[in-house]
């Protein structure tokens, strides 16, 4: 990875300040040293030569000042970036402080002549406690600098700290250690979920306390609480909120950004393509496939051909990028379009979606989430599975929730997004669902995010278990990062109403819990089981219980019956998918995805972070059906 040559540091200013900071900092934590860069540099420099890039400098580095202390130092290198001498501090408190910078920088106007730019900041720093480490500031830049290189890889303005250089570690056969990790992680749920809770309530019993009762009615309000959300939602889907009649104003310049992983999307991205190229749109439209792929590939060929055909694609490829967020990132430097749409490698846009989502974001939204169609239900019992599901998701859950709590969520594909705030907000690949983490930091940001189900987008389905276990299991890890990372923020936000909070509380912090809760009404009977001596012994009629139960089960054929009456049309005229859904719900795949949501949650809290790519199931043909 490159440095910064010794030679062109200006040591003049910082080598004083950081002589200082290390004098005070006695014994407690040594200064920090950041080196501050510009994605846009080249760019400006390249259009308005060297004195447009100091132009920026010298406005940033007005920004900066405001933030620094008079103990501080803030100086220029000849690479076009700033060199920050700060005091010394523990790693998170650093880490917040450079990262709200970059957020501001993010935000502020930089002008040059009649021009005003909007620049995107990587930031790389390095501590003087760091070992191996002689306190010197020559070694800390170098340092930073290096910490910044790998900031330009992911461009999501997260600051990077340097860390020492690792030696590879050497290869091994993991496929029969992942197999048993994966068995006892499920074993492991069970036993947590089940095992350990009936245990306690017998050795309670033993000691001549009766909790099963308390314990139950929890479990029967815990399951009645989520019952009413489903129905409450299901209601408010019949009148979703409509984007306006007219846009505000012409339809401006747009563009679309499409990352993909190529080994695992070259079947279906020319027909992707040419879905985006025959779209419906008033004003300039912006292709831009982002992708990356660790081999050469055929399709690159084509994909060259085409971009040199057609002026409105835009193919690049991302050397350094590992995953949909760097790639969705790299893209946004390219972006024309005053707003941007986000969508996976296997999607095929309606052609009046630009048009839609211009309606909603030309009069203050600032992101519009539409409604995602699976388009191969006929693959396999699966996808037809799924097919469902994603009505009930994006026809009835999404649009009610918008409704009921006043936000909308973006779902990483079928999205759109003003430039401006998407510039602000970026993709950040440290999660695992980096859709839904964009989308809590945007509304913790005062931004406005919507819901469409008219706004259309066809895509592909996983076709076998498999398939959709690893494509679950990295959702529910996901959303947990998500709940970890955002729910106290979003209980203390001053940017969010009583109703916005109460919908992400049930959203990120509820749908955690319940998963276990779940559980425990397998527990409380089989103890009570137990202790009346077996099930004929139970008297399973009582009133409470019989009601809270009606009550629950029927709240998934009510979802059901509500995905048919609001599903688009090529997925409702297949009512025996909606019926097979039905059942598959009620005797599998609600407890198949409370158990991932409880796989998830050991995955993360263990460490296990790994990317599992979701294997693209080619459209079955047109007259496959259930």
């Amino acid at each position: 990875m490159p440095v910064l040559p010794t030679d062109t540091i200006d040591l003049s200013l910082p080598q004083s300040t950081f002589r200082s900071l290390t004098r005070q900092s006695g014994k407690r934590r040594g200064p920090t040293v950041a080196v501050l860069r510009f994605v846009e540099a080249a760019r400006i420099e390249s259009r308005f030569g060297r004195k447009g890039l100091d132009q920026v400098r010298e406005q940033v580095a007005w920004l900066l000042r405001t933030e620094l202390s008079d103990k501080e130092g803030l100086s220029t290198d000849e690479n076009g970036g700033l060199v920050l001498t700060l005091r010394g501090a523990v790693e998170w408190q650093t880490a917040d402080r450079l990262s709200a910078i970059a957020q501001r920088l993010a935000r502020l106007p930089v002008r040059i002549g009649a021009d005003q730019l909007t620049i995107t900041p990587v930031i790389g720093w390095a501590s003087s406690d760091d070992r191996p480490a002689p306190p010197d500031l020559v070694t800390l830049i170098h340092r930073a600098t290096d910490a910044a290189e790998q900031a330009t890889e992911h461009v999501d303005l997260i600051p990077r700290k340097w860390v020492p250089p690792r030696t590879a570690p050497s290869r091994r056969k993991r496929g029969d250690a992942s197999l048993g990790r994966a068995i006892a992680q499920n074993v492991f749920t069970l036993v947590v979920g089940l095992a350990v809770p009936f245990l306690l309530l017998v050795l309670a019993d033993r000691a001549g306390f009766d909790i099963s009762t308390p314990l139950y009615l929890a479990v029967v309000g815990a399951l009645v609480l989520t019952a009413v959300a489903v129905w409450t939602e299901c209601f408010y889907a019949l009148e979703p909120e409509r984007p306006p009649r007219e846009a505000a104003g012409p339809e401006p310049a747009a563009s679309a950004i499409i990352p993909a992983y190529l080994p695992n999307e070259a079947a279906t991205i020319l027909d992707t393509l040419a879905a985006f190229l025959a779209t419906d749109y008033g004003g300039p439209l912006q292709v831009i496939l982002a992708y990356n792929t660790p081999h050469a590939l055929p399709v690159e060929e084509e994909l060259r051909a085409l971009a040199a055909r057609e002026p409105r694609l835009v193919v690049h490829r991302v050397p350094y990028s590992t995953s949909k967020a760097q790639n969705v990132n790299a893209a946004l430097e390219l972006v024309t379009g005053e707003f941007v749409g986000i969508f996976d490698a296997d999607h095929q846009p309606a052609p009046d979606a630009f048009s839609r989502a211009w309606r909603w974001l030309s009069h203050g939204a600032d992101v519009v989430q539409g409604h995602c169609v699976i388009r191969n239900g006929g693959s396999s019992w699966v996808s037809r599975m799924v097919a469902v599901e994603f009505e009930a998701i994006y026809a009835v859950n999404h649009p009610g929730r918008a409704r009921l709590h006043g936000f909308g969520l973006f779902g990483g594909s079928n999205g759109f997004w003003r430039t401006q705030a998407l510039h602000e907000t970026r993709l950040q690949g440290r999660m695992l669902t980096e859709d839904i983490d964009a989308t809590v930091r945007a509304l913790l940001a005062g931004r406005t995010v919507v819901s469409d189900p008219a706004l259309l987008s066809r895509e592909l389905a996983p076709a076998n278990l498999r398939a959709l276990w690893r494509q679950r299991i990295r959702w529910a890890q996901g959303w947990f990062q998500v709940s970890r990372r955002h729910l106290a923020a979003t209980l203390q936000s001053k940017e969010l109403s009583v109703r916005n909070k109460l919908g992400l509380s049930f959203l990120i912090g509820w749908r955690e819990i319940y998963p276990w809760i779940s559980l425990q009404m397998i527990t409380v009977i089989g103890f009570l089981a137990w202790r009346d001596g077996g099930f004929s012994d139970v008297d399973f009629l009582v009133p409470t219980f019989v009601l809270a139960t009606l009550y629950t089960m029927l709240s998934g054929p009510a979802q059901a019956l509500f995905a048919w009456r609001l599903a688009a049309p090529e997925i409702r005229r297949h009512r025996a998918w909606f019926l097979i859904y039905l059942v598959l719900n009620a005797v599998f795949y609600t407890e198949f995805k409370n158990h991932i949501g409880r796989v998830a949650q050991l995955k993360e809290l263990t460490g296990e972070r790994r990317w599992a790519i979701t294997p693209r199931q080619v459209e079955a043909p047109v007259g496959r059906t259930a």
